[in-house]
């Protein structure tokens, strides 16, 4: 059986029964005598064989496997988002399968497609934007399709989200009522979310007539980016007094060259990271960040689709998500109120249009993009 495949017939021929007994033992192992079960189950761990459910998948109506395809597998925030979906998923008899997109509409496509190709029962989407093909492809599997992280205007089928150009604009709003006038906003890889925070920001500068200054990288975030840009950052705009983060990996970073060059925050400089990840709770002094719900989300997205398997009613198949502050320290205690005053009275707010971020970029102030 070297450098083969093992095979129910090799488990079979070891155990001295019948294939067919291998895999009623598989399917249904109370179905097969105790004592041969443990002799199967005795050579199934001697040999490390592992079953090719792909037949079975593709002739069952009901898979039991959920298709969850996830923008980044090195970005922190998606990890809470797993762990919730495969924790309620794992509670109803169910599988969750993973793929990576990478941010990349084409990628998404093909990971999409794959997971079609099992015939996973149901689809979990992170990226907010999808190629007409991928679109298409879903609503004519008649799977029920949730997508996660941000609300979509027209969603495919059920969406949880936040609205992530309304967060940012309350929180800069925050800011400004507390005293500051200098706001940064620091960005990376320019994905979708990012792009909508910075749309927030920019309106919010604009209601008060004062001027935006965006210094990013197109580069993923990480805590290298986040230092790297704010120390060019300061050299370039040393009148700074608030920094608002896409991320909390590019806060993490602005921490780091501010401390580092004897910055007092947030005395000098208050600094607002987003995501609310646990890391925030390490650092000194600790982030302050708008938190998401990232591993409810998960949990609340199966929930969604066992209820639609299983016929139930779904009264909430769209739902905006409010933010909350983290508890932190790198925000004034004014700030830290004014934010949440903010967040407390958001959807009860007459908010205005929100201008496409690209074209706001033809009238904004200083920016930088390394």
């Amino acid at each position: 059986m070297k450098g083969n495949r093992i095979t129910l017939e090799d488990i079979a021929k070891r155990v001295g029964v019948t294939k067919m007994t291998v895999s009623r033992y598989l399917t249904n192992p109370e179905k097969v005598a105790k004592a041969t079960g443990l002799k199967i189950k005795a050579v199934i761990d001697e040999f490390g064989y592992v079953p090719n459910r792909a037949p079975v998948m593709l002739s069952q109506a009901n898979t039991k496997t959920i298709g969850l395809a996830v923008s980044s597998f090195s970005n922190l925030l998606f990890s809470d988002l797993i762990d919730g979906a495969e924790a309620r998923a794992r509670q109803a008899g169910y599988e969750i399968m993973l793929a990576h997109t990478g941010y990349r509409m084409e990628e998404e496509e093909r990971k999409v497609t794959q997971l079609m190709s099992y015939q996973v029962d149901a689809m979990i989407l992170t990226d907010p934007i999808h190629s007409p093909l991928t679109v298409k492809n879903l609503k004519m599997s008649n799977i029920p399709v949730v997508e996660l992280m941000s609300v979509i205007d027209h969603p495919i089928d059920m969406n949880i989200g936040y609205n992530h150009k309304k967060i940012a604009y309350a929180a800069i709003k925050g800011l400004i009522n507390s005293g500051r006038r200098n706001i940064m906003y620091l960005a990376a890889r320019m994905d979708t979310r990012t792009m909508d925070r910075q749309a927030g920001y920019l309106t919010a500068l604009r209601e008060y007539g004062m001027e935006p200054h965006i210094y990013g990288s197109e580069a993923p975030s990480n805590f290298t980016i986040g230092a790297e840009t704010m120390r060019k950052a300061l050299m370039e705009f040393p009148q700074v007094d608030a920094i608002f983060c896409t991320n909390d990996d590019v806060a993490i970073g602005a921490m780091i060259a501010c401390i580092e060059q004897g910055v007092r925050i947030p005395d000098d400089i208050s600094i607002l990271g987003y995501n609310g990840l646990n890391i925030g709770d390490t650092t000194i002094p600790k982030l302050t960040s708008i938190r998401t719900a990232r591993y409810d989300m998960g949990k609340s997205a199966v929930e969604l689709i066992l209820m639609r398997l299983h016929n139930d009613h779904t009264p909430d198949t769209h739902m905006e998500l409010t933010p909350m502050l983290s508890l932190g320290q790198t925000l004034t205690m004014e700030e830290s109120q004014a934010i949440s005053r903010h967040f407390d009275t958001l959807y009860a707010l007459k908010l205005p249009q929100f201008p496409d971020p690209e074209e706001m970029h033809k009238r904004s102030g200083r920016r930088r993009l390394s």
